[in-house]
């Protein structure tokens, strides 16, 4: 296949923030333009102007931007088939709906929304095969259009679908698939508001942006023999098709919110990082082998090829989406060190500490919390929670907390006061740390766990937390020491114990 040949759209719609299979398709087409070195476009179908959503262009927009999916041609970026926003094309689909219209392809359909409504009722209560149109305007003749026009009703544009026979094309996932041309509704291409159908909008502009490869959703197979017709109508060469598989939830039924089928942008702003969303979003439908599941975006793009992709539902899992990204948190430390791992973590701490949290976060010092934390969450934002101890100045947990395994309140009482003594003097690095409080646990008759215990929840307030010294050395002295004698104050206080 010759790589200049190779030129593939994602073509949204800006109804809504972009979801995970809409992504999916994007990421194939990209991935299959990158491994041909084709050409990757963008296209904004925004021809349903009562649908549309404020904000969604730039979601869609940002989502690509923000899983590394650059784009060859299309908004912000120009080509030389732009526009490449199909409401700043009308004038180019309303002149080949009127070409067909002249050719007799096509024809003027005044029936209401009302009427196809009862239409389609009626059809279901007599059990029929229930069809959008029954066809009803597709023989008026010129006088009966005059007729009705003088009414002022808008038609819309209906495609003239031949109405026997048969339509077959090559899926390149699927093979040859064929179907009956009675069996196929003639669809609208123009509404009456003038503004295009996709069914005409992205047929015209798939020929003259030369898309080479149309990689879609399953959902728009039973489109294809329509689109097929309307190529062979205008006497333009379809493009190659490929339909994608679907996406199911683990329950094997559609997927849906419930599964986790958020969009992009919330995935992004739940702490999730682009490079496990693209491995992820890869293998839904994809794979290198029956084992692989790590892998680099290089290494997808080099392997990347139509062959592979599987003609059965691809699974979503939640479960292995977090627990991928946990592994790229993982090699984001092991490759671009704690540093990165600290840069990224930085916007999700200044959202997610509590309110008596010094700002602005401190960068070097999360640099230092990194190397605790970083083995301890999955996504970004779980650092928040999991590391607040080290950002706040007073410490929220019960006193019964105190009183661990092996001691009542005076046994902790005088541990605590001990080791806060010890502790003054001590330089706080982990081996002076270990050496002291170790012998104190001698001296006090104890067992490393419980004099560690009582420590942990004294300088942290929680019973589990990174390793004790490498923690109460990031903590530093003061805090530490501060923390220990308001553990002190808050079990004499707690006269219940």
């Amino acid at each position: 296949m010759k790589a200049e040949s190779v030129r593939v759209r994602y073509a949204p719609s800006p109804t809504g923030y972009p979801h995970i299979g809409n992504i999916r398709t994007a990421l194939f087409n990209w991935l299959f333009a990158r491994h041909t070195g084709g050409r990757f476009i963008v296209r904004i179908e925004d021809t349903d102007q009562s649908r549309k959503v404020q904000g969604a262009v730039e979601a869609i927009l940002d989502s690509l931007r923000w899983l590394g999916m650059d784009w060859d041609e299309g908004p912000g970026v120009g080509g030389d088939y732009g526009s490449y926003f199909q409401s700043e094309r009308r004038d180019l689909y309303q002149q080949y709906a009127q070409q067909l219209l002249e050719g007799g392809q096509a024809y003027k359909c005044y029936c209401s929304s009302d009427r196809l409504t009862q239409m389609r009722a009626v059809m279901a209560e007599r059990k029929e095969s229930v069809r959008s149109y029954d066809r009803r305007c597709r023989d008026l003749s010129p006088a009966e259009q005059a007729q009705v026009e003088t009414q002022g009703v808008a038609p819309v544009i209906r495609f003239k679908v031949p109405l026997d026979g048969q339509t077959t094309f090559h899926d390149l996932i699927r093979g040859d698939i064929t179907f009956n041309n009675s069996e196929l509704d003639d669809l609208v291409l123009l509404k009456s508001d003038g503004y295009p159908t996709y069914h005409l909008a992205n047929i015209v502009d798939d020929h003259f942006m030369k898309v080479s490869h149309v990689m879609r959703a399953d959902e728009w197979l039973s489109s294809t023999p329509r689109h097929v017709l309307l190529y062979g109508a205008f006497g333009w060469e379809a493009p190659l098709y490929a339909h994608l598989p679907m996406i199911l939830g683990p329950d094997k039924s559609k997927l849906s919110k419930r599964h986790g089928a958020t969009s992009v942008i919330e995935y992004r702003d739940t702490g999730y990082v682009p490079e496990a969303v693209v491995n992820f979003l890869a293998l839904l439908g994809w794979a290198l082998d029956d084992k692989t599941e790590i892998m680099s975006r290089d290494d997808l793009i080099k392997y990347f090829s139509l062959e592979r992709i599987s003609k059965t539902a691809a699974i979503f899992s939640q479960e292995k989406l977090y627990w991928m990204n946990g592994v790229y948190l993982r090699q984001i430390v092991e490759k671009q060190g704690f540093g990165e791992f600290a840069r990224r973590a930085l916007p999700f701490l200044e959202l997610g500490l509590p309110d008596t949290a010094k700002r602005p976060i401190d960068q070097e010092y999360v640099n230092r919390i990194a190397p605790l934390m970083y083995e301890r969450v999955n996504l970004l934002s779980e650092l928040a929670e999991r590391s607040g101890f080290f950002f706040v100045e007073e410490l929220d947990y019960d006193a019964e907390s105190l009183v661990v395994k092996g001691m009542d309140k005076e046994k902790a009482i005088t541990s605590l006061k001990m080791c806060w003594e010890r502790l003054e003097d001590c330089s706080f690095d982990h081996d002076a740390l270990e050496g002291v409080l170790r012998s104190l646990t001698e001296e006090l008759g104890l067992k490393t766990g419980s004099l560690f215990g009582l420590i942990r929840v004294a300088v942290t307030g929680r019973t589990a937390s990174p390793p004790l010294f490498e923690t109460m050395a990031v903590l530093g002295k003061d805090r530490c020491l501060g923390r220990i004698g308001a553990a002190i104050a808050r079990l004499r206080g707690s006269g219940g114990l």
